[in-house]
């Protein structure tokens, strides 16, 4: 495992983004800053990036600004930057597959139709080995409806609550998923009763 870890929060740039389902991914990166003391600066790498410790790990926090369906130009360029294996980076995004509040961790896999991490795995040339931190915000009912569920309304008030409940991660949970401790860390998860992958 690398001396840094990379978490990349999921989400839209833009005021007009800020409480949408499809941004829960920049509330973490937001909450883990508060936490840690951390500061986003200027925009680089297509990205704002700030960088600290949790819990004796040290850690890059990074929100990118090209929008969702292009979130691997962004993380293939810190990734990159900084010398990141895939094995070495969680990516937190917007899950439609889980209800409202529901947290799962997954290593591996595809992207299950979601733009964001299928850009990602392309920019890592197709290594789909990166972690996932996968944040339940509810399905609309019908595909028609799934664009302007994720990016156009914003999320109901007790949505919002049950997700922002879910994300005050603990401090054990942080430091396993942080020292790459996934079996470990889904098992924290499932006790505090979000669920595990």
């Amino acid at each position: 495992m690398a001396d840094w870890y990379l978490i990349v929060g999921l989400g839209n740039p833009g005021k007009e983004y800020e409480d949408t389902r499809h941004n829960v991914g920049f509330r973490v990166m937001e909450e883990l800053a508060r936490r840690y003391g951390m500061a986003f600066g200027k925009t680089e790498r297509k990205a704002q990036v700030a960088s600290g410790t949790i819990k004796d790990k040290r850690v890059i926090l990074a929100k990118p600004q090209t929008f969702m369906n292009l979130s691997g130009e962004s993380v293939g360029a810190v990734a990159t930057f900084f010398k990141f294996a895939p094995s070495e980076i969680l990516v937190a995004h917007d899950e439609m597959a889980f209800e409202p509040g529901v947290l799962r961790l997954k290593r591996d896999g595809g992207h299950n139709g979601h733009n964001g991490l299928r850009d990602i795995i392309a920019s890592l040339g197709n290594d789909a080995g990166f972690a996932r931190l996968r944040i339940g915000v509810g399905h609309p009912g019908h595909k028609d409806r799934v664009s302007g569920y994720l990016t156009g309304a914003k999320m109901r008030g007790e949505d919002r609550a049950l997700v922002r409940d879910a994300l005050m991660l603990s401090d054990e949970l942080l430091g396993l998923m942080c020292a790459g401790e996934f079996a470990k860390a889904m098992n924290v998860l499932h006790t505090a009763g979000n669920g595990d992958d």
